[in-house]
């Protein structure tokens, strides 16, 4: 299809700049919530529907999705959204798995999945059948980069493309292009890891990544050897490192370096250890540097959970600004990061959504998400019942201001640059983020039979000079907890070993400064849980075969059960009406039940044990939980972003991480609520909850034209703005304890003013070691040992620097002990 439509030369020139935007504001008409347009939802018929990348191009926003493993096109397409929020769905369009990007200035064409778009909009399609896999980048051609561009597959499929005839010269055949159609391979032979993730070009090599690794072992662990980066100066691959890396740009993003000779290329990946970020420059070739992490459900050494973890430019012609999407973070990137150049680099906020892709547009960002996958793939968990995923795939765009990133969660966050391993006499660890935290600390456990001493140098400038700060002692078997002062500044710490032995040094950084207030008119209308009245209830379930809508089984809501009043559906003009089907009402009352028994609620505490027989124990909220928990009349977990869950315990949601990702090891506290949520879901981007009162009205409420019905509609990410997470309790409350037999787990991390009480039955004094888990898959430290003398009560205020995920204790004798914390 060709369309002819006159675009000012002055437009085009601030494309070619920086691919912006003029518009002022988003126009629209169509309903909107919390920054997402229903209407924009796009859907297919695979098992997810990602969003592969978002970019401005003539006068407009062109969008791909993704469907999960198809190299030979699919049902996704190709979409054009105009300034007014109108979705034109080309007819160009070919599926596939495509997450590829970039504007070729020379021929003034972008280039996204197998399209190529002119200036004036006009598409010509590259197919699968000449260029096969799953496209995850472009770059500039290292000899003719003028005249042809690489592409690059998931399965190493590389491809030199002439940008005029779009004539494919195949570099190296893609992993599935011996296989039949329908076959699934994750894994070719050219280079090691699997699941290829970023492509960029610069300094005479083509630099490609991988997140994962092919194994059986590498679908049910996070911390096993996965995924590499590599490159290729036009004759042979090198491997750089076999680590797990996603991003691979520069300066020039997506329309590639404007000096390739001697920009830096940078690239963003991770281990079970922290964040790892490399660059290379000309002169030295790579250097690597490590952030800590925010979330882990970015896990996996399959690399699934990631998607397209991307630095951006959101910036304007002149004013470059780079934003860096990572492990649940968003990044201030420096876009002048090099090697001695290293500083810069700092933390913004947390957020919840699955983010594949992201441009400045129209004065504001947008954000490409992942949001609802039918297929759920490995994210099974018994806590969860035996609940189906959604019945069709779809996900959506999210319009937001541009101080966004700076707005959503805690920054709260870790990473160990030795954890549990050997480390030789005289080693110095990689450099790790020291700035960007007010409160930022240190656990260092020598696990050895040697005594050493760590030292810990900061660089104060990013620019590689290292000065020795701290220095800590020790013997064999001992853990120190050191907290850093303000006036320890610097852009980068590292630490130096003396003497050979095994170690874990993590670091922690805790940021209080983003814990938002409640937000009463953004959550007015959802029923309070100590109420006791009935509400507006429901269960929730996007349905499929196209009919793209929302269904929910409604009824009355309370303390003596569910009531069913009727069957509604939810549309995507944001309306809510009855509808006479008794199929779908009775698949959602039998395939979307509550379950029941999954959790168990005690006096001390909500005790979880998993999929892998771990027992861990979250904080109480309101008492009034206990009995609809008890009945099955809450919704306890459930995935609302692909690959990863939303729990919601006792008054408190928390991300958490898939199995594969670790799990509740991992589990991190969002907010905390009085709220009785019936049910909750995604659709079309949206996060959709029931349990709403009959009175009160919120431009977030939905209800149905016969009353009988509502909805609660926003955004996952407005659940920071429930309240910072509070609870209380612990492990034990006059519980029958055991010498040495430590209780189990408590969650203590990502909680601001925290207390201890500590106290037992005996007639004689008991010791109490407590201890420590600030890495969820590392060792438990102690902390510190107390006595307690019969009828005392050992009372403890953390410091705001400590932190840790999970705490336990162990007595000397046999009593009845309690252990309870309050998280204020």
């Amino acid at each position: 299809m060709t369309r002819n439509r006159s675009t000012p030369k002055w437009f085009l020139a601030l494309l070619l700049a920086g691919c912006q935007s003029v518009q002022n504001t988003v126009v629209s008409d169509r309903p909107s919530f919390s920054g997402i347009y229903p209407h924009l939802a796009y859907y297919n018929e695979e098992g997810e529907c990602g969003t592969g990348a978002v970019v401005p191009w003539a006068d407009r926003l062109w969008v791909v999705t993704y469907g999960p493993h198809l190299p030979r096109g699919s049902s996704d397409k190709l979409y054009e959204i105009t300034p007014d929020l109108q979705q034109i769905v080309r007819e160009e369009s070919i599926g596939g798995t495509p997450a590829n990007r970039m504007v070729h200035r020379e021929s003034n064409q972008l280039f996204i999945g197998p399209y190529a778009i002119d200036s004036m909009g006009n598409v010509r399609t590259i197919p699968y059948e000449r260029m096969p896999g799953r496209h995850t980048g472009n770059a500039r051609h290292l000899i003719d980069p003028a005249n042809k561009i690489y592409y690059g597959t998931m399965e190493e499929g590389f491809y030199s493309v002439d940008v005029h005839t779009l004539a494919v010269d195949t570099l190296f055949l893609d992993g599935n292009a011996m296989r039949k159609a329908g076959e699934m391979g994750q894994e070719a032979h050219l280079l090691p890891g699997a699941h290829g993730k970023g492509l960029y070009s610069g300094q005479g090599v083509l630099v490609y990544s991988n997140n994962g690794e092919a194994t059986k072992e590498a679908l049910e662990r996070f911390d096993v050897e996965a995924g590499v980066l590599a490159e290729w100066d036009g004759n042979e691959w090198t491997t750089v490192r076999r680590n797990q890396f996603v991003e691979v740009t520069g300066p020039g993003g997506i329309t590639g370096n404007a000096d390739p000779d001697t920009d830096p290329i940078w690239a963003t990946g991770w281990d079970h250890k922290s964040v790892i970020l490399g660059v290379r420059s000309p002169e030295a070739g790579w250097a690597f540097y490590r952030l800590p992490k925010a979330s882990h459900s970015y896990d996996g050494a399959h690399g699934w959970n990631t998607e397209w973890p991307r630095i951006r430019d959101v910036g304007t012609e002149g004013e470059p600004d780079y934003l860096m999407t990572m492990h649940g973070m968003f990044w201030r990137f420096p876009g002048t990061f090099a090697a001695k150049q290293a500083a810069g680099i700092r933390p913004r906020s947390a957020y919840l959504k699955v983010v594949g892709d992201f441009t400045r547009w129209q004065d504001g960002l947008v954000f490409g998400t992942d949001d609802s996958a039918e297929k759920e793939f490995l994210n099974k968990r018994k806590i969860k019942g035996g609940i189906e995923g959604p019945g069709q795939s779809n996900s959506n765009l999210w319009f937001t201001a541009l101080d966004k990133p700076d707005q959503l969660g805690p920054n709260t966050a870790s990473g160990a640059v030795w954890l549990q391993e050997d480390v030789a006499a005289g080693a110095v660890s990689e450099p790790f983020l020291f700035a960007g935290w007010d409160e930022r600390a240190v656990w260092a456990t020598n696990e050895g039979n040697r005594q050493t001493t760590l030292e810990f140098e900061v660089d104060q400038a990013g620019d590689g000079q290292w000065q020795t700060r701290q220095r800590l002692t020790l013997d064999p078997g001992e853990t120190m907890h050191l907290a850093f002062a303000a006036e320890d500044k610097g852009e980068w710490i590292r630490v130096a070993n003396t003497e050979g032995t095994q170690l874990t040094v993590q670091f922690t950084y805790t940021d209080r400064g983003r814990f938002a207030e409640y937000d009463g008119a953004l959550f007015a209308g959802l029923a309070d849980v100590a109420s006791g009245g009935e509400t507006t209830g429901g269960l929730l379930y996007g349905l499929g075969d196209n009919r793209r809508a929302l269904g929910l089984l409604a009824g009355t809501h309370g303390p003596g059960g569910f009531n069913e009043t009727g069957y509604y559906e939810l549309n995507g003009e944001m309306e809510l009406k009855r509808v006479d089907d008794t199929a779908t009402a009775g698949f959602i009352r039998n395939q979307f039940a509550i379950p029941e028994e999954v959790v168990t609620i005690d006096e001390a505490s909500a005790l979880v044990v998993d999929d892998r027989g771990r027992r861990w124990r979250l904080p109480l909220g309101d008492k009034s939980y206990t009995k609809y928990i008890e009945n099955g009349l809450l919704r306890i977990c459930r995935e609302v972003a692909t690959e990863r869950d939303l729990l919601n315990l006792h008054g408190t949601f928390y991300e958490l991480p898939a199995e594969n990702a670790d799990g509740f090891a991992k589990v991190r506290p969002v907010a905390s609520h009085g709220l009785r949520i019936h049910d909750y879901a995604s659709y079309r981007g949206l996060l959709v909850m029931t349990g709403v009162d009959d009175e009160t009205e919120n431009e977030h409420i939905i209800r149905s034209d016969d009353g009988q019905a509502s909805v609660w509609v926003g955004a996952i990410d407005d659940l920071w703005k429930l309240g910072k997470p509070v609870g209380q309790g612990g492990p034990w409350k006059d519980s029958d304890v055991q010498r040495g037999v430590a209780s189990d787990p408590y969650l203590i991390g990502f909680y601001d003013h925290r207390e201890l009480e500590l106290s037992h039955d005996g007639t004689e004094a008991v010791t109490f070691r407590i201890e420590v888990e600030p890495v969820g898959h590392g060792p438990w430290m102690t902390y510190e040992e107390v006595t307690v003398e019969p009828g005392g009560t050992f009372k403890h205020v953390f410091l705001d620097e400590f932190q840790a995920r999970w705490i336990r204790f162990v007595s000397d004798r046999d009593c009845k002990a309690t252990a309870w914390l309050t998280y204020r």
